[in-house]
């Protein structure tokens, strides 16, 4: 699980390159507070034709053709792709002159001729809050020593010391009143400041709590086995963060001090280097693996378009991008990390069972969840001009919608299986009684069925859901498939009659698992249920798989108790009052034997005389035992009657023939009389 999320970082550092986004986005925003002689110079630069034909290029003229061909949009592209470049280039020679125009801006409105007011100021918040942090810090300690053991306990007082800075630092600030521009600058600064703190904690927490332990109950290991590796990874989502947020900062600030809307955005361009520099580092650099010299190169060039394709101005090329190079491994690390978490879970049962599968799976849905919303956000704002209609942004935005409604979908469906799944495999506790057990075993037979039905509704609702989202209407849909439904049925009667039955079978209780029933030749233990079928497995192997229409009659052997009769022949001259009474011994002797005790429930004993055979007394013996263990006692109970009738004199009644004659007919009769009597002989005994 480590070297999956070490693998995560690689993609994270690629999504921090492109997040700066937001900030180019703010930058374009000009300051509530601009003041009079800037509202002057914006008024000048409007009457510049050179600005209005950029303005045209940029916003093109409406027009009534109800849209254009591909290449008519391919080349459209290709123009403001060239537009977007262009102005950028442009934008090069005139950094000095709005550097100096700047400068001397921040001297004038910001300084007021005191330089190095605003990093003054800036020290001296930050000293406030570290100094407020320090203290809450302190105090913390005292009350607990175990918060370098325990991940909870780590990240509650991280938290608690950082919103106590934040707290300090800013609402210091903000308590004195300020110059409007002043105010901004060092709010924005300090805003930056403290998101980078909370960055470099995250990381610090994370690198090391995040390791995967086997036991719940021991306390969690680093991310990284090695130190080296911690520290490598420390400095690089530093350099991240830094080049990150403090760009966001300072491009965010450049339009309010002068600087045009195209020298911020190229300043914003020249961090996104650094970022993409880090990251490049990263690919060939990382100390836990830097696979193959192809791989890498791919990830290198990669990384190169992305931020090309963010300098040209493609967000939908870009964010697709990030998207196929982050999604998959951020999931498997989420995911391992949820599943690391969830182990130290301290619950059992069926909330262990449910929050097991929302912290695995919801994890993972969020993030995917977060990466549509975000897709949503961009696209939503995008999609006419992307498809050409309004059809196509409603098509769009359905899709995006419809992600959200499998992920929902798929959560339910692993919650309700994971339930179904923990009744099923719960064992009966032991002394459990007889209601207990059979209610556990009609479980057993219910849910697999319930759970079938169950996939099906869902997919159903969700697919509806899906469809109705992207402008379908349903309820021709249903009432068509209500149709259908019905020229099915008669078209599948027999199916329709075995599902049918299979539902009465339930209601009924015919049969559960692990019974063993008959019905006509069919017969053997259930094993399992289908919609339409049952699985029969026959005593020798041999396994059924019989329609529940074909069952019929069904005779359940494994319900209960069962009653074996049981006749044995005498001879007329023993003594039957004997027998009864060894018979009754012997049932006795079986039922205290600690092999059989826990089986009988009524011992072995004679019912009486049956008939009066040809050749023999016939008497009938009675056990009672519980279903399926009757064959073992019985087994038994024929060894014992027969060493017991043997010992005492009693003889067991076996067909003869008697022959009185002489000569060869004699000769002949007592040959047969042998004859008879060895084919009698495996019976008798």
């Amino acid at each position: 699980m480590k070297n999956k999320l070490r693998l995560g970082f690689l993609p994270v550092v690629v999504v921090l390159l492109l997040a700066l986004l937001q900030g180019t986005s703010l930058a374009q925003q000009p300051s509530p507070d601009l003041p009079p002689e800037k509202a002057k110079q914006f008024l000048e630069l409007l009457s510049d034709p050179e600005l209005k034909a950029w303005l045209e290029r940029k916003i093109p003229a409406a027009t009534d053709e109800p849209g254009l061909s591909i290449s008519e949009d391919i080349l459209s592209l290709e123009a403001g792709i060239r537009a977007r470049i262009g102005a950028l280039g442009a934008a090069i020679p005139r950094l000095p002159e709005e550097l100096s125009r700047a400068a001397e801006l921040v001297s004038r409105d910001v300084n007021s001729g005191r330089p190095g007011l605003v990093m003054g100021i800036l020290a001296v918040l930050i000293a406030v809050g570290f100094g407020a942090e320090w203290a809450v810090r302190r105090a913390l300690a005292r009350r607990s020593a175990v918060a370098q053991e325990d991940a909870g306990q780590a990240i509650l007082f991280e938290t608690v010391a950082l919103l106590t800075f934040a707290l300090a630092s800013a609402g210091s600030f903000l308590a004195l009143g300020w110059p409007p521009l002043l105010r901004r600058i060092i709010l924005t600064l300090l805003l930056a400041f403290i998101a980078f703190r909370v960055v470099r904690a995250a990381a610090r927490l994370l690198f090391a709590f995040g390791g995967a332990t086997s036991d719940p109950s021991d306390r969690p290991t680093p991310l990284f086995e090695s130190e080296a590796s911690t520290r490598f990874w420390r400095w690089r989502v530093s350099l991240v963060a830094g080049f990150l947020l403090f760009g966001w900062a300072i491009a965010s600030l450049m339009p309010g001090l002068g600087f045009a809307q195209d020298v911020a955005e190229l300043a914003a361009f020249l961090f996104g280097l650094g970022i993409l520099a880090t990251a490049i580092e990263v690919v060939w650099q990382r100390p836990d693996g830097r696979g193959s010299l192809v791989k890498q190169s791919f990830l290198t060039l990669f990384l190169i378009v992305l931020w090309m394709a963010w300098v040209a101005g493609l967000l939908g090329v870009l964010w697709l991008g990030i998207f196929a190079l982050v999604l998959p491994t951020a999931l498997r690390g989420v995911g391992a990390a949820a599943q690391a978490f969830a182990g130290r879970s301290k619950r059992s049962g069926a909330m262990g069972v449910v929050l097991n599968v929302l912290i695995v799976r919801g994890a993972r849905a969020a993030v995917i969840a977060a990466a549509v919303a975000w897709l949503a956000h961009i696209w939503r704002i995008r999609a006419a001009s992307l498809a050409g209609s309004e059809t196509g942004g409603f098509l769009i935005t359905g899709l995006l919608n419809g992600i959200i409604i499998l992920l929902i979908a798929d959560l339910l469906w692993q919650l309700s299986k994971a339930l179904i799944e923990y009744h099923m495999n719960l064992a009966p506790a032991d002394g459990s009684s007889a209601d207990h057990l059979a209610r556990s075993g009609r479980l057993r037979t219910l849910l697999p069925i319930f759970r079938n039905a169950l996939a099906v509704f869902i997919a159903a609702v969700t697919v509806l859901t899906i469809l109705a989202g992207l402008g379908v209407q349903i309820l021709p849909l249903i009432a068509g498939a209500g149709i259908f439904g019905i020229a099915i049925g008669f078209g599948s009667q027999t199916l329709v009659k075995d599902v049918l039955s299979g539902v009465f079978y339930m209601m009924d209780d015919a049969f559960r698992v692990g019974e063993y029933i008959q019905s006509g030749s069919y017969k053997g233990t259930v094993e399992s249920f289908s919609l339409r079928s049952v699985r029969l497995r026959h005593h020798r192997g041999p396994i059924y798989t019989v329609p529940f229409g074909e069952l019929g009659a069904v005779q359940n052997m494994s319900r209960d108790w069962v009653i074996d009769k049981i006749t044995i022949g005498v001879t007329y001259d023993s003594d039957v009052d004997l027998a009864r009474k060894l018979i009754k011994k012997i049932g006795q002797e079986l039922a205290a034997d600690p092999e059989f005790a826990a089986d009988t429930i009524e011992p072995l004993k004679m019912q009486g005389i049956d008939n009066f055979g040809d050749y023999a007394i016939v008497l009938r013996i009675k056990l009672t035992t519980k279903p399926g263990t009757q064959f073992g006692i019985k087994r038994r109970a024929f060894m014992m009657i027969k060493a017991a009738f043997a010992e005492n004199g009693i003889k067991i009644a076996v067909p003869t023939v008697h022959v009185e004659s002489g000569g060869e007919t004699a000769a002949a009769a007592h040959q047969a009389n042998q004859t008879l009597k060895k084919s009698k002989a495996p019976l008798e005994a």
